[in-house]
C-alpha cells in the first residue's frame, strides 16, 4: 500500500495572506507546509475547514514574559502560562525581552531567559535584549557575540527611573547596533517631562490611577521620537518605535518615513481600544487598566487606524507585560497605592488577534489581507523571521490558525490562560475566533485542549536582517566628504 504522500492536510478553507485570499487545501509534511491547492491528498491526518478561514500563525513582537522589572517585580506569567495563552489566541510566535538591569552581565541575563523559555514555552520565540547598563563590557564584548548568536535586536527605554538610557549612551548602543547588524527598538518618553508631571501631581493630592493618564503628557512622545530618529539618522541605523498611542506621535513617523529614514513602529490594542476614560473608575480599581504609555483618547484611535491603513504604522503587538491586581503585582506598595507606585503593563497575549479581528475583519475596518499583514507577516519580515514565519507559503513552517469567523466570543476573566486574573477588555464581544492551530505541523489547540507539552516551543536564532540594514545614506555631519575628512562610523 502506497504510503500517504503528507502528514496532514487542512482541506477545503478560505487561505489568507497578506496580499490574496483564496480557496485551497494546505497540505504539511513534518514541520513545513508542502503544497498549496486544490484537492491534495493522501494524507495520514485531515482537518476539515470548510466555511472556516486558514491564517498564519499570529506574530507578537513585543511581549514581557517572566521577566523581572527594574523594581524588583516578577510579571504574572511564566513562559508556559504566557505561551499557552498565545497560542489559545492564535499566535505562534513570540519575540520576548530578555532584561539586562544595572549591574548585570547581558550574556548571564540571556543564558538565564533561555533557560526558561527551554523549560515552559509551548510556541516557538526568540528575544529582544534590553540594555539598561551600557558598560563597555556590553558594548564592546557581550552585545557583538550575542547578536552573532542569534538575537538581532535591542530594546532600550528612554523613561523610567531606573532603566532610561541618556542620549550619549544611546548613540553609543546605536553605533553597536549598527556596527552588529542588529535593529534597535526603543520606548520613546521624555523622561523630564513624566517625572516633572508626576511630582507636580503627586504634590497636589492627584494620586488615584486615573492621573497616570495625566503624567504622561502626550507632548512626551512626539518630543522623543523626534530625538530618537534625529539621533538615529545621525549615525544611520534603523530604529523601531514601540507602542505609538498619539496622533502627535503618528505624525512624527510619518514625516521621517516620508524623508526615507528607517523608522519603523507598532502600536497596541490598547491604543485602539482603551482610552484614559478608562482608567477612572472607583478607588485603585483604574490601576488594572494602567500601563506606559497609557491609553489616550478617540482622536487617537483614529488617528493611529489611520497611520495603520496609510503603512506609517507596519504592525500591531501586544505589549503583553501581566501584573495581577494584588500584592504580588499591581497592589505590592499596599491597597491604596498612588499611581506612580502602581506597576505599568497589562495582559493582552491572548486577546490581540481576536479584537483585531473582530475591528479589522468582521466589522471591515481593514480588510483580512491588512489583518494578516499588521499581526504575522509584517513582524516577521521586520524581525527577519520571514518566510519561515508570517506566511502560508510552501517551505514556511506550518504554523497556521484556522478560525470560526461566525463564532461569537464575550471575552471574560476566567477563560483567558494568562496568570493577570484579569482582562482589560472584559465583557466585550468579539466576531471570529481560533479553533484549531498549528505549530510546525502540531496540533497545538485543538476545541478549547491545549496539546503542547512545556518546552516543545523552539528558540528561532536570526539576524537584524534587511530592516535593520543602514541606508547607506550618511548625514554632513559625519560624511568624510563634506565633514573635513573625519571618519565618524
Amino acid at each position: 500500500m502506497t504510503e500517504p504522500a503528507y502528514d496532514l492536510i487542512i482541506r477545503g478553507g478560505r487561505v489568507a495572506t497578506a496580499t490574496d485570499v483564496f480557496e485551497a487545501d494546505i497540505a504539511i509534511a513534518g514541520e513545513t507546509v508542502a503544497a498549496v491547492g486544490r484537492g491534495l491528498g493522501p494524507a495520514k491526518r485531515e482537518l476539515d475547514a470548510r466555511e472556516k478561514l486558514v491564517l498564519p500563525g499570529g506574530v507578537d513582537s513585543h511581549c514581557h514574559i517572566e521577566q523581572l522589572s527594574a523594581a524588583g517585580i516578577m510579571n504574572a506569567d511564566s513562559f508556559e502560562s504566557a505561551t499557552t495563552s498565545a497560542a489559545f489566541g492564535g499566535t505562534t510566535t513570540v519575540i520576548s525581552f530578555a532584561a539586562q538591569h544595572v549591574g548585570m552581565h547581558l550574556r548571564e541575563v540571556l543564558d538565564d531567559y533561555h533557560a526558561l523559555a527551554r523549560k515552559g514555552a509551548v510556541i516557538d520565540y526568540a528575544f529582544h535584549m534590553i540594555i539598561a547598563d551600557p558598560t563597555r563590557q556590553t558594548l564592546e564584548q557581550d552585545l557583538p557575540a550575542l547578536i552573532r548568536q542569534g538575537h538581532g535586536s535591542i530594546k532600550i527605554f528612554m523613561t523610567y527611573d531606573r532603566l532610561k538610557i541618556d542620549d550619549e549612551p544611546l548613540l553609543d548602543i546605536l553605533v553597536a547596533a549598527r556596527e552588529g547588524g542588529a535593529m534597535l527598538c526603543a520606548h520613546a518618553e521624555n523622561h523630564g517631562i513624566i517625572s516633572w508631571m508626576v511630582k507636580r501631581l503627586l504634590a497636589r493630592g492627584y494620586s488615584d490611577p486615573k492621573y497616570h493618564a495625566i503624567s504622561h503628557a502626550r507632548f512626551s512622545e512626539a518630543e522623543a521620537f523626534n530625538r530618537l530618529i534625529g539621533m538615529a539618522a545621525l549615525v544611520d541605523q534603523p530604529i523601531m518605535i514601540f507602542h505609538v498611542s498619539t496622533a502627535e506621535g503618528a505624525k512624527v513617523i510619518r514625516d521621517a518615513r516620508g524623508q526615507g529614514l528607517k523608522v519603523f513602529a507598532e502600536t497596541c490594542p490598547q491604543y485602539l481600544f482603551l482610552t484614559a476614560d478608562d482608567l477612572d473608575r472607583p478607588g485603585v480599581e483604574g490601576a488594572k487598566w494602567m500601563c506606559s504609555p497609557p491609553p489616550r483618547r478617540g482622536a487617537d484611535q483614529d488617528a493611529l487606524w489611520t497611520a495603520l491603513s496609510l503603512g506609517d504604522l507596519q504592525t500591531i503587538s501586544s505589549d503583553h507585560a501581566p501584573y495581577r491586581f494584588d500584592e504580588t503585582g499591581k497592589l505590592r506598595a499596599g491597597p491604596a497605592p498612588n499611581f506612580k507606585q502602581v506597576a505599568n503593563g497589562l495582559p493582552g497575549l491572548e486577546t490581540r488577534l481576536p479584537l483585531l479581528f473582530d475591528a479589522m475583519v468582521s466589522e471591515g475596518r481593514l480588510g483580512l489581507e491588512k489583518f494578516v499583514e499588521l499581526t504575522s507577516t509584517a513582524p516577521a519580515k521586520i524581525y527577519n523571521l520571514h518566510p519561515r514565519k508570517g506566511s502560508i507559503a510552501i517551505g514556511a513552517d506550518a504554523d497556521i490558525a484556522i478560525w470560526d469567523p461566525k463564532r461569537r466570543v464575550t471575552i471574560a476573566d476566567d477563560a483567558m490562560h494568562d496568570r493577570a486574573g484579569y482582562t482589560p477588555y472584559a465583557g466585550r464581544t468579539v466576531r471570529g475566533w481560533p479553533i484549531t492551530v498549528l505549530s510546525r505541523g502540531r496540533v497545538i489547540v485543538d476545541d478549547g485542549k491545549l496539546l503542547a507539552s512545556p518546552g516543545s516551543g523552539r528558540f528561532l536564532a536570526r539576524s537584524g536582517g534587511e530592516a535593520a540594514k543602514p541606508t547607506g545614506r550618511l548625514v554632513a555631519d559625519m560624511n568624510p566628504e563634506t565633514n573635513f575628512g573625519a571618519k565618524l562610523l
